[in-house]
């Protein structure tokens, strides 16, 4: 089997994986369809506030997993997972695992081709590419768990922590945590990881166009507050 069948088979089992709408199977566990409920989103933000948080991070566990496996598995197949430098083409191929985890979230078959933002899904993918963006992917966790502790917001806080990601693989490789700088300097190791550093810029130019809706209602003064856990009778669509 060549290397192009080999790619198309991790996409496509990458899309399938990231399509399964864990949040939707949760709440209907518990007799919710939490799509009525809240945002109407499948996400983590709405699970955990339609149905506790127990089940919310339950499910952001899973949406997590479903965004790492794939890229770790399949980086393993085509023999990428745990180099320290990959070619640039590569890189992008790997990426186009974590897209297409991403794109099974938002865009899920068995609910009408619709999904959730991709936050956990994305953080997941990244965190399963070591090491190029598996300690930068933790990085931009700590940034949303501040971000969240003194904002309380979800969608700004994810946001935030979009946008330092590339920063940080760029980072990661000028510090020689990622790559090799032996190999003509720290710049170069920079150079070398190009691919990394403008996937993680274009996915988190992303995670904000998906959360355009949170940063109008945030500005507004209308988007809740980590913490304000809706009813499932409520039907109040100004969440996250």
């Amino acid at each position: 089997m060549n290397d192009a069948a080999r790619w198309a088979i991790v996409y496509a089992g990458a899309y399938l994986v990231g399509s399964i709408p864990f949040g939707l199977i949760l709440g209907l566990m518990r007799g919710v369809d939490i799509r009525a409920h809240g945002s109407g989103n499948i996400g983590a933000t709405n699970a955990m506030r339609v149905l506790g948080r127990k089940l919310g991070a339950l499910c952001f566990a899973l949406d997590v997993l479903k965004g790492a496996l794939p890229v770790a598995l399949g980086g393993m197949w085509m023999g990428l997972f745990g180099v320290a430098d990959v070619a640039a083409r590569e890189a992008w191929m790997w990426m186009g695992v974590a897209a297409a985890a991403v794109a099974g979230h938002m865009f899920s078959p068995w609910i009408g081709f619709k999904g959730g933002k991709g936050v956990a899904t994305g953080f997941g993918a990244m965190v399963g590419m070591w090491p190029h963006t598996t300690w930068p992917a933790l990085l931009a966790l700590a940034v949303f768990a501040l971000s969240a502790r003194l904002t309380r917001y979800v969608g700004i806080s994810s946001c935030f922590a979009a946008l330092s990601l590339p920063a940080w693989v760029a980072l990661a490789r000028f510090s020689g945590v990622v790559g090799d700088i032996g190999a003509g300097g720290r710049l170069a190791n920079v150079e070398r990881g190009w691919a990394h550093i403008a996937a993680t810029a274009l996915l988190g130019a992303v995670v904000i166009w998906k959360h355009r809706g949170n940063i109008r209602r945030t500005l507004g003064g209308t988007e809740r507050r980590i913490g304000e856990r809706i009813t499932s009778a409520s039907g109040d669509s100004a969440g996250g």
